[in-house]
């Protein structure tokens, strides 16, 4: 992380004032301890081993009902997100949409130039992760070959849309799905033309973070002043639950219709083109999906169908649950695979939904 932006997070979590919720305890039950026990259990951190969870907060029916800190994580600290920041991305690109900036069927390339070599890329084929650009999403267990860790800390980090771009295809745009962080930083570079040069550096606050009081928001740039919407924007998680209720709430905050309804929409249907894996969320337009797909049965079977997520690397996830009135949001540092969507959903909604295990 870079020393300037070390010190900004350190003077946002001394100084920032926690934003007010409407607040209504959830009180002790032995579903709450079960929750509790998975959620938050003892652990070596010399091994990286386990479950970690550093933050756990809940909102119900608008109300914050329950919330948990553990290391040095706090209710004003802003967290990595990881690849929250994706579905953070969509949110902003949907507040452009509402402006009639832009349609969903659009060429990328009217955005983004260097991509006129790929004229049949559009904006919903990026938002589903299925540029067919031939791009390998793998982390630290497969460095060498790895599209994402060239992208982000060596020769492809200074202009991350560039690095991107340059990549051959595998498939017509539309018509696979494979997870692309890059397509996620194409759509950061396709908004500043789509906004402008001018108002793209503020664009996230003006457009979407302060419109909902989000007052401590962090997004990191590459060398041109592209947002990195793969990977790098920091919330605290108040303010990530904020973005959950949005959503929920398709698109609206208080009096203002913020983000137009059929962008919710679009955000919450599954990609047509998409072949089911076991156990994998089903994409939507740079969400994930609790939808069955392809014969598969639901990715997460102890929540709800309409359950959706914006979710990121070593465990984030912000949970959406609307027929529940539920926004799950949970920052974490879980290394080793054994941390489950479904078993936290579970236990979330015995706790807090009165909903038992069938």
């Amino acid at each position: 992380m870079p020393k300037g932006l070390s010190l900004l997070l350190l003077l946002l979590s001394l100084t920032a004032r926690a934003e007010q919720w409407p607040t209504a305890p959830a009180p002790a039950s032995p579903a709450l301890e079960a929750l509790e026990q998975y959620a938050f259990p003892p652990r070596d951190d010399t091994t990286r081993k386990g479950i970690r969870t550093d933050a756990l907060l809940v909102i119900r029916d608008g109300r914050l009902i329950y919330e948990r800190y553990a290391g040095a994580t706090t209710a004003d600290t802003p967290h990595l997100t990881w690849s929250i920041s994706k579905s953070l991305m969509a949110t902003v690109l949907g507040v452009a949409y509402g402006e009639g900036r832009f349609k969903l069927q659009d060429p990328v390339a009217n955005y983004y130039p260097p991509l006129k070599k790929h004229p049949d890329m559009t904006m919903a084929d990026l938002l589903h992760w299925a540029s067919g650009l031939d791009w390998q999403e793998d982390y630290e267990y497969a460095p060498l070959k790895s599209s994402v860790v060239a992208m982000l800390y060596t020769r492809g980090h200074g202009d991350m849309a560039a690095f991107t771009a340059a990549h051959d295809s595998y498939a017509a745009p539309g018509q696979s799905f494979r997870y692309s962080s890059g397509d996620s930083n194409l759509l950061s570079a396709a908004l500043k033309s789509i906004v402008g040069a001018q108002r793209y550096a503020d664009y996230p606050w003006t457009a979407l973070f302060e419109p909902l009081g989000i007052h401590h928001a962090v997004w990191e740039t590459d060398v041109t002043g592209t947002f990195v919407a793969s990977s790098y924007a920091y919330l605290t998680a108040r303010d990530l639950a904020r973005i959950g209720l949005l959503m929920a709430r398709d698109g609206r905050w208080g009096d203002r219709q913020l983000l137009p309804k059929d962008w919710v929409a679009f955000n919450r249907e599954p990609f047509a083109h998409y072949r089911a894996h076991q156990d994998d969320a089903v994409p939507g337009g740079h969400w994930w999906l609790n939808r069955a797909a392809d014969g598969a049965a639901q990715p997460w079977p102890d929540a709800p169908a309409d359950t959706f997520a914006a979710l990121g690397h070593w465990g984030q996830a912000m949970y959406v649950i609307p027929g529940e009135n539920l926004v799950i949001v949970r920052y974490a540092d879980d290394r080793d695979g054994s941390y489950s969507h479904n078993e936290l959903l579970k236990l979330a909604r015995q706790a807090f939904a009165g909903k038992v295990q069938p």
